[in-house]
């Protein structure tokens, strides 16, 4: 048996609410993005297909919120209990940030609110369109106030330390560090394509099912478009990702890349086994590539992981979830883009039943994608929990009963999975589309 270490059981239970509250916060800030354009289609088209799908998707997010709630609480309670030490460090100067996330969410939960009650009492649908910004609004601000305070961990400023003591505190500052541009952009982009991925996947797989229903076409049509948009945005912000690494967390670049003597003309590694003796067997390497990822140059010189001190460097298994990250998002990317010539140039393969196949993994991929880059991010600045200045093991807490809330919160997480997933499937069964458009009324309008 483990010998009890509060270290290790706040890590497990952080990683495992992270993990889990992942899921539904990425539903949470893209879905109402996907709403709002299938509301706006539907009305400037003045097609009751497209707004049915807006009224159904609704219904599935309200729930996804629901349990988003509970593990987003989970979290800040956990950052005080599990993290004390780093709170009172911290907590002094990226408090805005965590407070302005709160506000966010209840201007958004209050349209949402206000957006399902007025749904048929709008004669004009253009208006009660306009209930929705705010909801999408909110979820992409409160995911981006929640991301600044990620950033800062990895890019601490605003702060000076004197005698142990935080003294000269700049919150705008702390806000704003160098990580925040491309760590908020990535988290946009890869959210709204992810959400598009998933609501893309039900309609394939509705499809792939056998039910060829025109409501599911042009739900497939919709949401690949938005898909391929959305993955072609992640792609470059992950660029300017790789580059803000390179000058600001070398260490992380070079443990994710398996890239240990600092050199020029770096190539980037994929895939691949490391030996003990460090050499690196199986890969797939592209000459220059690393330099050019991290400085636009394929002569530019990149740090190795040689020269970063030992105990400063990040478990080198992060590489594994880098390539699990960009294997993933390339392949989404590849499907997308011939989803899209498929479309445009009525190739007959891209309505056969093992495509519809690939394209209903895409939502369960992306989703495994979206946890990989996560899991990336908070590794990868171990042993850092601020970066420069806290190490993780000094940031926990030394309680003895960490192991007692670990085994309460994973039934807290199976029982609100499980139940979700109930409550959605029992949902959208017994409302089937056939129903609900059949009872549609001549203005297009369908019942919630």
């Amino acid at each position: 048996m483990r010998e009890y270490d509060p270290v290790w059981f706040s890590r497990v239970l952080t990683e495992l609410t992270l993990t889990f509250h992942i899921i539904y916060a990425t539903i949470g800030v893209g879905i109402p993005l996907m709403i709002a354009i299938a509301q706006w289609v539907g009305i400037r088209k003045n097609d009751m297909h497209y707004v049915l799908l807006a009224r159904r998707w609704t219904r599935g997010f309200v729930i996804t919120v629901a349990v988003g709630v509970v593990t987003g609480t989970a979290i800040g309670l956990q950052l005080s209990l599990l993290w004390p030490h780093f709170m009172q460090l911290a907590g002094q100067v990226i408090s805005l940030p965590l407070f302005m996330e709160t506000f966010a969410f209840f201007f958004e939960a209050i349209f949402l609110g206000i957006y399902l009650y007025t749904w048929d009492r709008f004669e004009n649908q253009k208006k009660h369109l306009l209930l929705l910004i705010p909801v999408a609004v909110g979820s992409s601000a409160s995911a981006m106030f929640i991301t600044m305070v990620n950033a800062f961990m990895n890019t601490p400023q605003g702060f000076a330390l004197k005698n142990g003591e935080i003294v000269n505190i700049d919150p705008i500052a702390a806000m704003f560090n160098p990580a925040m541009p491309t760590k908020v952009a990535h988290v946009l982009a890869t959210a709204y394509m992810t959400s598009a991925f998933v609501l893309a996947s039900i309609a394939a797989w509705r499809l792939l099912k056998g039910n060829r229903h025109i409501y599911h076409r042009k739900a497939l049509h919709l949401t690949m478009k938005a898909a391929l948009i959305f993955s072609i945005a992640s792609a470059l912000v992950g660029d300017l990702s790789g580059k803000f690494l390179a000058v600001y967390q070398p260490e992380k670049l070079a443990a994710a890349e398996w890239h240990f003597e600092t050199s020029s003309h770096a190539p980037l590694v994929f895939f691949g086994m490391l030996e003990e003796d460090g050499e690196v067997k199986y890969a797939l390497k592209i000459p220059y590539a690393l330099s050019v990822l991290a400085h636009n140059h394929p002569g530019a010189i990149v740090t190795g992981l040689n020269d970063i001190p030992k105990d400063e460097r990040p478990p080198l298994y992060i590489h594994y979830l880098f390539d699990m990250m960009v294997a993933i998002g390339v392949f989404l990317m590849l499907v997308a883009t011939a989803y899209w010539l498929g479309s445009v140039f009525r190739w007959k393969w891209t309505t056969k039943k093992w495509f519809f196949g690939l394209l209903a993994a895409g939502g369960p991929l992306s989703m495994i994608a979206i946890e990989a880059g996560w899991y990336l991010a908070e590794v990868g600045r171990q042993p850092w929990i601020l970066r420069g200045y806290m190490k993780t093991a000094e940031a926990a807490t030394s309680s003895t009963h960490v192991d007692m809330m670990l085994v309460l919160f994973c039934l807290l997480y199976l029982v609100l999975g499980i139940a979700s997933v109930i409550v959605l499937v029992r949902l959208f069964r017994r409302n089937p589309v056939e129903r609900e458009l059949a009872e549609g009324n001549g203005n297009g309008e369908v019942a919630l």
